[in-house]
């Protein structure tokens, strides 16, 4: 039976700690950490809940089935793990692991993040209009800024030895702990709720969080001769954000305001008061192509279409739009404690922050803040849960790292390399000799492959190289598998390898070189030769340099066999090719037209067995062939034909054409 400090434990973490109402208990005990902490993700920590042994099975099943290996998180249900696969935090990781690189955490993603002024816009549902998508392709969003940002990292700055250390800048949240939650549980608060006056005091840092408790309240009833909710009694955030032809704005009260009814944890539930809120869309983006119309325009010249009209006209409705509405706020905004803005892009920004009459949002504006976590299409949803989350106090386990001394300052701390990482493999480096070892060996191959033997000489010639000139065995080489490249020892070897007996004959008659050498294998020239031309260049080398040069049997190489010889066994191979050829031919068609002489046989005695034996049948047939020596070819085989039926006629024809043919072939064969 669990103790009721443990259940008390359970109950506040489990529940939505709303920053501004937090329970009373957990504030009086609230302190700053004394350390920085490597967390795993920075999503809420809950419980594990009482072991039930007839669902233990079924909940091991949904956790296996719901997780995600590459950023080691498990999910409560699917919709959730559909929701982080969209996420930007795990297509980084997926980018990370398509370097080699290890996954990050979600606390240190989000750090990243905060570093950017710009938060990532996505799309919010699977119904995608063309232009949002398009938008955020063209658009510079912050993960595009963070891989760009990383690229630009030289190798030697970013990879070093294992006690390198990397500067992480400051993280996005603050953490905090206090007595009545578990030793390896600690609260955090996103850093961009507090000023920077607030973030410099972090000893304070408590006494403000304390400071902003609001009491919940209902909110006053809007006069009716107000033109904009009063916020006098309660301070307020202005949400916006800005994308793809999208614009949605949100005046959110502090104070929670109560419902009447409780949490499944017990607690009285809160809600939000939005002030005011208002959405736009306009059809900005061209579809399939990306982009504004405005930065097309610029970028290609003004197009003549209707579509870019069109769009143009939409461009310059939306900015009277949002800025109409802006100094309509202007009082709002104003009175807000802080700006939250998602403006990626040029023309974003300066429909915010360029300059118009009533401008309502300064560039300098010190409220002005970035949402610290991805977000996704402006709607008016997106901007609640925005808020929702920029306001929460998050619940999570951590790690103790003492390393990072969060009291010393909110400065960028620096983190030690992981001890299970492994240090990355020095690069080794060529000295002037290697390297240009390697480049002789890339140009003696390209010419080898293409076999250019007389460049090859000349190649070697020109840069006075022997014609057994030691290949580097790192150079890539098409056709040679890695672990086969030290076998070729010179340039002999790999035309062997390679099977061009051109280059074989030119590096031993014409550039001198030596049969005997040997690669790292043991193995010479010859015997690397795997086709029979090959294998003839060697001796055919052989009978024109001599027999006093080169030891030639040591070399491997065969009998020497001179030119003539070559072209005569090669003509004599070709003559008994097309020997054996005629007379497979021949036997073929004896063959053929033995099963014709036994078909026409076969065929004769059913036609006999049809028609009957006797002497009037017989003399029917010796009249009909008498008569038929003064008809012509067609009155004859339309005499023959006459009384079969469709198939025995047909049979009878092919027979004809086939003997037709035959005689054609004999015709042609005793011509040739």
């Amino acid at each position: 039976m669990a103790s009721p400090q443990s259940s008390r434990q359970d109950d506040l973490v489990r529940r939505h700690l709303y920053l501004f109402d937090l329970p009373k208990e957990l504030l009086e005990t609230l302190t700053l950490a004394s350390t920085y902490t490597a967390v795993s993700p920075t999503t809420e920590y809950h419980p594990k809940p009482k072991a039930d042994p007839l669902k233990s099975e079924a909940a091991d099943q949904t956790i296996k089935s719901t997780s995600c290996g590459l950023c080691s998180q498990t999910f409560a249900n699917l919709q959730e793990q559909r929701e982080h696969v969209r996420s930007d935090y795990h297509r980084y990781n997926l980018k990370r692991k398509i370097k080699a690189q290890p996954a990050i955490t979600e606390a240190e993603f989000d750090r990243l993040i905060g570093d950017l002024d710009e938060s990532i816009s996505g799309s919010e549902s699977d119904e995608s209009d063309a232009e949002e998508q398009e938008e955020a392709d063209k658009t510079r969003d912050n993960l595009s800024l963070l891989l760009k940002k990383q690229a630009k990292i030289s190798p030697e700055s970013s990879e070093d030895s294992t006690n390198h250390t990397v500067r992480l800048g400051k993280q996005p949240v603050i953490w905090f702990s206090s007595k009545i939650l578990p030793a390896d549980t600690k609260l955090s608060v996103y850093r961009a709720v507090f000023s920077q006056a607030e973030q410099d005091e972090p000893s304070h840092l408590v006494d403000t969080i304390r400071r902003k408790q609001l009491e919940p309240k209902l909110p006053p009833k809007k006069p009716k001769s107000s033109a904009t909710p009063s916020s006098a009694d309660s301070p307020t955030y202005f949400l916006c954000m800005i994308g793809g032809g999208h614009f949605a704005g949100m005046v959110v009260s502090l104070r929670p305001k109560p419902s009447g009814a409780k949490t499944h944890t017990g607690a009285p539930d809160r809600h939000a008061t939005v002030l005011a809120h208002k959405t736009f869309h306009r059809y900005t983006t061209r579809r399939k192509q990306g982009g504004g119309q405005s930065s097309n325009d610029a970028a290609k010249g003004a197009a003549h279409s209707a579509g870019s009209s069109l769009r143009r006209y939409n461009e310059a409705a939306l900015i009277a739009e949002i800025r109409a509405l802006l100094v309509e706020w202007k009082p709002m905004i104003d009175a807000a404690e802080l700006l939250f803005v998602r403006a990626a892009g040029t023309a974003n920004r300066a429909t915010l922050f360029g300059e118009h009459h009533g401008q309502a949002i300064r560039r300098d504006d010190p409220r002005i803040r970035g949402f610290p976590f991805s977000t996704r299409r402006a709607t008016q949803g997106e901007l609640m849960r925005a808020f929702v989350e920029v306001t929460k106090a998050k619940v999570a386990k951590v790690e103790e790292e003492p390393h990072r001394d969060q009291l010393a300052g909110l400065g960028a701390p620096q983190r030690k390399q992981s001890p299970s990482r492994k240090p990355a493999p020095e690069k080794k480096v060529l000295s002037e000799e290697e390297q240009m070892q390697m480049h002789h060996t890339t140009q003696i191959a390209s010419l080898i492959r293409r076999a250019r033997a007389p460049a090859l000489l000349s190649y070697l010639s020109s840069n006075s190289l022997d014609a057994d000139y030691n290949l580097h065995p790192d150079v890539a080489i098409p056709g040679i598998p890695s672990h086969q490249r030290a076998s070729l020892a010179a340039p002999l070897h790999l035309a062997s390898k390679l099977s061009i007996p051109a280059i074989v004959s030119a590096l031993l008659v014409k550039g001198n070189s030596n049969p005997t050498t040997r690669n790292a294998d043991g193995k010479t020239a010859a015997q690397l030769a795997s086709d029979r031309a090959t294998k003839d260049a060697f001796r055919i080398a052989r009978a024109e340099i001599g027999e006093t040069k080169w030891n030639w049997d040591a070399a491997a190489v065969g009998a020497p066999l001179s030119k003539a010889e070559v072209v005569a066994q090669v003509a004599r191979e070709k003559a008994e090719a097309e020997a054996e050829e005629t007379e497979r031919r021949k036997v073929e068609m004896d063959r053929i037209e033995q099963e014709r002489e036994e078909e026409g046989r076969r065929e004769r005695e059913r036609e006999g067995a049809r028609w009957g034996r006797g002497s009037t049948v017989a003399g029917k047939a010796v009249g009909k062939i008498a008569a038929g020596r003064n008809q012509s070819g067609q009155e004859r085989r339309e005499e023959e034909m006459r009384g079969m039926d469709a198939q025995m006629r047909m049979r009878v024809e092919r027979e004809r054409r086939a003997r037709a043919a035959e005689e054609r072939m004999r015709r042609l064969q005793g011509d040739s």
